[in-house]
């Protein structure tokens, strides 16, 4: 079954949901092929590294209602065993993350890059909108240095990236994670594992009976 995530890296939920799908994955028997679509909660371009703290006060109404949110998700997300520091967070624009994950889908080397640009924007306080620093991250997710580099400081992938944000928002797609099962079915939300995995299964009993 095709598994698209449509989803950006500084969402946190996004990961949440992630990680969730893996645990479900655990329990389900079937044949996957995961593919990671990009999506962008903020497409407006961040000109200096700003602290996500400050980014989110701004934009929803003071620093303590964005402490308060950060709080909330921060005990979800240790609930899925994940260790959310969004005191070291900083705001980024996505858009040549995901020109990352796709250079790196090209090399079978998308789930190892997505893992780590969110470990990266939500635990060690990495500006992920930096060319260098996502440079580094890809090579930490074993890809090679000199070809990153040439890539992300090329033109290459952001024609792509492009197309596939527009088409994300064509399809319908407004809140992220959203989980496209076998190309038709969409399940929106960091649903708990057991509900990934019985929307999982629905759909091969759907699919097979097709």
């Amino acid at each position: 079954m095709d598994i698209e995530i449509y989803a950006d890296v500084v969402c946190p939920w996004c990961w949440i949901g992630k990680r969730r799908l893996e645990q479900a994955l655990e329990s389900y028997d079937g044949e996957v092929n995961v593919r990671f679509r990009p999506f962008q909660l903020d497409p407006t371009p961040v000109t200096e590294p700003k602290p996500l703290l400050e980014a989110l006060g701004d934009k929803f109404g003071g620093r303590d209602k964005a402490e308060g949110m950060a709080a909330h998700v921060t005990g979800v997300a240790a609930g899925a065993g994940l260790d959310l520091r969004f005191d070291r967070a900083v705001a980024a624009n996505t858009f040549d993350a995901h020109r990352l994950v796709r250079f790196a889908a090209e090399r079978d080397r998308s789930a190892e890059m997505v893992e780590r640009l969110y470990r990266a924007h939500f635990h060690d306080g990495i500006d992920v909108g930096s060319i260098d620093a996502l440079v580094t991250l890809a090579v930490e997710a074993g890809l090679d240095e000199t070809e990153a580099r040439e890539y992300l400081e090329s033109n290459l992938g952001r024609r792509e990236v492009a197309a596939d944000l527009s088409a994300a928002h064509q399809l319908g797609v407004s809140s992220v994670p959203t989980f496209v099962l076998a190309g038709k079915y969409a399940v929106t939300g960091a649903q708990e594992p057991e509900t990934l995995l019985a929307a999982l299964r629905e759909v091969a009993q759907r699919e097979a009976a097709a």
